[in-house]
Parts: structure tokens; sequence; C-alpha cells
């Protein structure tokens, strides 16, 4: 097994116990504000410190690893359950009109980046993290859709493929036996690498208050109200960025590794 993998996974099984834990438990309460704890450095008591509030910045953590992944959860999957289905169906009318259309689509949607798609829907509805996951999710579904049909193209031309149809067999009962089977590891890497990008748009989204509103921690809104404070309390800074760079980070090994594991190719041309 990779290295990558191995550091990526231990990264990452970090923090998503972190969230799973603040189900159950937080040293402290992030609610409970205590001015004359204000900025505390790290200590026996506050691990991590404490912010402008008095807050402990270790629970805060916590539970903005909550936030982040359930944010960047969802929205990979609404990029998996529309993207894909779409990919798969315009794979098996390439070349028609509707494969044009549903690629035009996918063009046009990424012209609008996720945080100008969050602009755009907070304005009408808010800031929220529920906006937060459409804008993201919406960003995800032309990623999922191309990748799918540019996975599925050459598998309609394989001898297998060819068969099924003999057999009597729909485009759409293909697709699904056949085609999405062959390509879910393919699909299980993007997801990994969608899932960082979605922590890392999460916290972008937050940063500039387009996210996660109070009093619903978040990594990027921590990071926006420490910005001030870097110079009197770094570590009510460097905490949450560390958070974020650590996650992301451990992501993205993760699905390098999880790549070079499926891939026979890349296995074979490293050996």
């Amino acid at each position: 097994m990779k290295p990558g993998l191995i550091i990526g996974s231990f990264l990452s099984i970090i923090f998503i116990g972190l969230a799973f834990f603040s189900f159950i438990w937080i040293p402290y309460d992030i609610e409970a504000l205590e001015i004359s704890n204000k900025l505390k450095k790290p200590n026996f008591n506050h691990w991590l410190g404490t912010d402008h509030f008095g807050r402990d910045i270790f629970s805060m953590i916590m539970m903005g690893a909550r936030t982040s992944i359930a944010v960047a959860l969802l929205a990979v999957g609404i990029g998996v359950v529309i993207g894909v289905p779409l990919g798969l169906f315009s794979a098996a009318r390439r070349g028609s009109f509707i494969d044009e259309v549903i690629m035009r689509g996918n063009d046009l949607i990424f012209a609008f980046p996720s945080l100008v798609i969050a602009i755009l829907i907070t304005a009408v509805f808010g800031p929220s993290a529920v906006n937060a996951i459409v804008a993201i999710g919406i960003f995800n579904i032309p990623v999922f859709a191309r990748l799918t049909r540019a996975a599925a193209l050459p598998l309609w031309e394989r001898d297998f493929i060819l068969s099924a149809r003999v057999c009597g067999k729909s485009e759409a009962r293909i697709s699904i036996e056949h085609i999405l089977p062959n390509i879910t590891n393919l699909m299980i890497v993007q997801g990994t690498i969608q899932f960082s990008l979605g922590i890392l748009a999460e916290a972008s989204l937050s940063y500039i208050g387009l996210g996660a509103q109070p009093p619903t921690a978040s990594w990027g809104r921590m990071l926006a109200d420490a910005q001030t404070l870097v110079s009197i309390a770094p570590h009510v800074a460097l905490v949450p960025g560390l958070a974020i760079l650590l996650m992301v980070l451990g992501l993205n090994l993760m699905g390098d590794g999880l790549r070079d594991l499926f891939d026979p190719r890349i296995k074979g041309d490293r050996t």
C-alpha cells in the first residue's frame, strides 16, 4: 500500500472521527461566551486555547469538522446523484442532439464557479449552509457528468457491451448493469477529490459570510473572525487554518492513493 494512501487515510479518519465524536461529547459549549477567558493560549483546560469570545477552540474545531464534512458530503452527493446518470445517458446517446444539449449545459455551469453560484443563490435566498450545499453541489454535477461520459464512451465499443445489445438489453439496462460497475472505481476516486474541494469551498464561502451562519461553527468563519487577531493571538487563526490544510491534504493524498490502487496501468508503470 502506498505511503500517501496511508497518511491521507490517517488524516481523514482523524477529522471524520472528531466530527462523529462531536455528536456524543465536546469539551465546552461553543455557544457559551466567557469574555474573561478570551484569547488564552493553549493550556491544560483549553488544549488549543480560546478565541476572542472565550470559546474553546478545540470544541469549535470539532463542531466545525461536522459542518465542513456534512456540507462537502451532501454537495458531492448532489453531484453523484445527478451527474452520473446524466453522464451515462449522454454516453448512451453519444453524438445525438440530447448528448450535445447535456454537454453544452455542463459547459455553461462550468463557466460559473461555485463561489459565483453561491453569491447568486445567496442574493435570492440569503446566506446559509443549505445554500452553500446547493451551490457546491450544482458545480459538482458537470464534473461527474463529464467524467462519467468520458469513461463510459470507450466501453460502448467493447465486445461484452455488443453482446449485451445482441441479447436485446436496452441502453438503460446496459448502462446500469455493465457500464456503471466498470467505472465505479473511477467515481470513488473522483468523489474523494471533490470531497476535499468541497471542504475548501465550504471554508471559502463561510470566510466571506455566505456559508454556515452563527451559532453554527465553521472553520472558514473562524479564520474570518481571527484575521485581525494574528499579531495578538496567532493560534486563533493558525488552528483552523491547519485544520483546513490537513483535512484537504489528507483527502487529496487518499484520492491519489486510491487512483493508484484501482488503476492497473499506473500500478504497472510504478512497479
